[in-house]
């Protein structure tokens, strides 16, 4: 209380310092003003920052909780959004290739059905694939299959809605091919482990470079001529590796023609001369 009185008389006698100041002599009183003021400033201002800051936290609280849950929200739907994304890519590529073996059928003369490919042989030796059409849908043994992008195989057992296919990657697979570039006669025979194998059908020491392509050549029967069959991965003599053109692990889709069998060449029997 003693305190409390000191502090009112000093604040009154400053009051009355002050104010006779003001009335007497101006030009010292804004001098003081000026320097109290120095003084109270930043005390004043930093009273008005915690004030605000007080006043303002609850505003705060409330928006970092508002920028949680609408981040939360945010996470949820760009998850939502890739799972559309690539369910739309699986549609797109799907697309692209019905389109292409659509494209090939209206190519192909004659041919049998367009079947899903349900399951293909990758881990083992053998390679075989089956398609969802059998013999009710006039797919036959030994009819050649396809894809856009070349040979796949050909059919070797049928059931009323299923066929098993021995691809051209399995060791018992043998297709006669030819050369594009110069025509050479050449077989092309699986490996089992995913590529094929080149060998030549007629000249010895015939060099193979990387990069050449060979199309079925239609001997023999069976395969029709002109299907991309295998590209040659390196620079050998007599026999080369290469890879197929049509990876049965890649497509869903493939197609079943009808067996080739060359025209036999018509022979004039010779005129008999007339007696």
């Amino acid at each position: 209380m003693f305190i409390g009185y000191v502090v009112a008389v000093g604040g009154a006698l400053i009051a009355v310092a002050l104010l006779l100041l003001s009335t007497l002599n101006p030009p010292a009183y804004a001098v003081v003003r000026g320097a109290f003021a120095e003084l109270v400033t930043p005390i004043a201002s930093g009273a008005d920052w915690t004030r605000r800051g007080i006043s303002g936290a609850p505003s705060w609280v409330g928006s970092f909780w508002g920028v949680r849950e609408e981040n939360a929200r945010l996470k949820v739907e760009l998850e939502a959004n890739k799972t559309l994304i690539e369910h739309a890519r699986v549609v797109t590529r799907d697309n692209r290739r019905l389109r292409a073996l659509l494209k090939l059928r209206d190519r192909v003369a004659d041919p049998v059905v367009a079947a899903r490919i349900v399951y293909a042989s990758g881990s083992s030796t053998r390679r075989f694939a089956t398609l969802n059409a059998g013999s009710w849908q006039g797919v036959r043994a030994g009819q050649p299959v396809r894809g856009p992008d070349g040979l796949i195989g050909r059919v070797v057992e049928v059931s009323p809605n299923t066929a098993r296919i021995l691809l051209v990657l399995d060791p018992e697979s043998v297709v006669p091919v030819r050369r594009i570039r110069d025509g050479l006669p050449a077989i092309a025979a699986g490996r089992g482990d995913g590529l094929l194998e080149i060998r030549s059908a007629s000249a010895a020491q015939v060099l193979f470079e990387p990069g050449d392509a060979f199309v079925t050549s239609g001997t023999g029967g069976l395969f029709p001529p002109n299907i991309a069959v295998a590209v040659t991965l390196e620079r050998a003599r007599d026999t080369a590796k290469a890879r197929p053109t049509a990876s049965p692990d890649m497509l869903d889709y493939a197609l079943v023609q009808r067996a080739f069998f060359p025209e036999a060449a018509d022979v004039a029997a010779p005129d008999k001369a007339p007696r």
